[in-house]
């Protein structure tokens, strides 16, 4: 398999479950913890969230890759790897490189505010990780692995 490697660091947690209201809840959530965007109106963010909505982290950059890179440090620093009880929420689309970084995390979860890319969804299919994009405006898409999400 293309990605056998990134498997073997797979997120896969079967117990691991969110409701959709806290999915739907995410980006406003996000938004609200960028203070540097509030600033700039320029700076992606990536944070991490506990599966009750609750805010563990967020770290901006002007790269969303690099926002990404930024909770992936924290969470080290923390003692947070592997972060099999978190979900990682990005403020723009998610790309395979993104996926990895949350596969090597061990986070079981991404939702985003942007697309997939297709390459991000074979891979989060993969690894073992939900991908839900386009979280905002009261709404999502699932992309893999939906056994994650309840209902409310």
């Amino acid at each position: 398999m293309w990605c056998g490697w990134l498997a073997a660091a797979s997120a896969s947690n079967d117990a691991w479950r969110v409701t959709a209201t806290v999915i739907r809840a995410l980006s406003g959530e996000l938004r609200a913890a960028q203070h540097a965007f509030a600033q700039t109106g320029g700076l992606h963010a990536a944070g991490v969230f506990t599966p009750d909505g609750t805010l563990v982290a967020v770290r901006e950059d002007v790269g969303r890759h690099n926002a990404v890179d930024k909770i992936a440090g924290a969470l080290l620093r923390q003692d947070g790897l592997p972060a099999h009880g978190l979900l990682l929420a990005v403020s723009g689309r998610v790309a395979y490189e993104i996926v990895q970084k949350a596969a090597m995390c061990g986070l079981p979860m991404i939702v985003a505010v942007g697309a997939p890319t297709d390459l991000a969804i074979d891979a989060a299919r993969a690894t073992g990780i939900t991908l839900v994009g386009f979280a905002r405006d009261g709404r999502f898409n699932v992309y893999t692995h939906p056994g994650r999400i309840t209902a409310e």
